[in-house]
């Protein structure tokens, strides 16, 4: 089966998911505006959607919290580019089938569809932690690359299991036992993060550029958490880790390092500067998966525009890919700026979906 054009969400379900029992949607193939009061489950909806297709959350980094109160689990199911996937949670097990077939590995699973996520918490990858920028990596990276989601877990759990030990107090042989593949897993992630940010930089530029309306120097720039040789520097760094008790060297301390002029976009740009960056970042991931894979990814805008200057609502909607398939969220129709005509609509009440004529 030949990749499409775009990646098309067709239907979804979700059962027992945040504040839903049950809610059913039919998106349309290019552009949907989910219009609705705040508390109202619009961003949870656009959540189930990437659980489905990514099998995680852009807001927790673990499943239970998704559980409608009261409930053992949730569920979500549906057809995206003509692929059934259905993903069950419950009691801390996760259970996947596509086209009706369990699936017990993820790469085929995963490779049905692709997504990016924009939303107001897309400040964080200015002003949070080095963790927000890995995960931002992360992301794009595991639906662009079939191996580095296998990195990425292998590396995770072997540097768990080393901090476990270390906490403990355990003798250096059980800490050394992990060494080897968290080197390897570890240079072979840096390595795909170097290859990731080496490609989105023109893209990150232009995007900037592009929601500015002028020329900035923005740049980013990828700075791995060891020097060279992972495998040696772990060994080297064994008195001071037993001292620490935590893995000092390593990917899990990787940064992504964003630039204007020169500075640091935390502490010289201003709110507009910095607004322009989180969503060239995005911008930027949404080209480099549609170069990457050959078709564009589906599209999911959180409440966005109320936090934006008119100027970058239409820059950032002219500059969206024209054939991505565009979910989003909004208080009220007037936050769009822009022809909407050709978009459905659907009104959110009642936690439930009604289609506007």
């Amino acid at each position: 089966m030949g990749l499409p054009v775009q990646y098309t969400l067709e239907r979804i379900r979700l059962i027992q998911f945040r504040c839903f029992e049950s809610l059913v949607f039919h998106p349309d193939t290019r552009c949907n505006l989910i219009v609705g009061p705040n508390a109202r489950g619009k961003t949870s909806l656009l959540e189930a959607i990437c659980v489905l297709l990514r099998l995680q959350s852009p807001r927790t980094p673990v499943l239970a919290p998704l559980t409608l109160h009261g409930r053992t689990g949730f569920g979500v199911e549906g057809m995206c580019s003509g692929r059934h996937l259905q993903m069950r949670y419950e009691m801390g097990r996760r259970r996947l089938c596509l086209d009706s077939v369990e699936q017990k590995l993820l790469r085929e699973y995963l490779a049905v569809g692709r997504v990016a996520w924009f939303a107001n918490s897309d400040r964080e990858l200015i002003r949070g932690g080095s963790a927000t920028r890995r995960r931002y990596l992360d992301f794009m990276g595991a639906q662009i690359d079939p191996n580095y989601l296998f990195h990425l877990r292998t590396y995770e759990r072997a540097w768990k299991s080393r901090n476990l030990l270390l906490k403990e107090g355990a003798d250096g042989k059980e800490i050394h036992a992990f060494d080897a593949s968290l080197a390897t897993a570890g240079e072979a992630l840096a390595a795909c993060r170097r290859e990731l940010v080496d490609a989105l930089m023109p893209l990150f530029s232009q995007a900037a550029k592009e929601i500015a309306g002028k020329e900035e120097a923005m740049r980013i720039h990828y700075k791995k958490g060891f020097q060279s040789d992972l495998h040696q520097e772990l060994l080297a760094s064994e008195s001071e880790e037993r001292r620490l008790r935590y893995t000092l060297v390593g990917v899990h301390r990787d940064e992504l390092h964003l630039f204007l002029a020169g500075e640091p976009v935390l502490t010289f740009a201003s709110e507009g500067q910095q607004r322009t960056v989180a969503l060239a970042l995005k911008l930027a991931q949404v080209r480099l998966l549609t170069e990457q894979t050959n078709a564009a990814p589906i599209l999911l805008l959180d409440d966005i525009f109320g936090e934006l200057d008119i100027d970058r609502r239409r820059r950032l909607l002219a500059h969206l890919p024209a054939q991505a398939q565009k979910i989003i969220t909004v208080t009220s129709l007037k936050e769009i700026f822009g022809d909407i005509s050709d978009a459905a609509v659907f009104e959110i009440e009642q936690n439930q979906l009604h289609r506007k004529k």
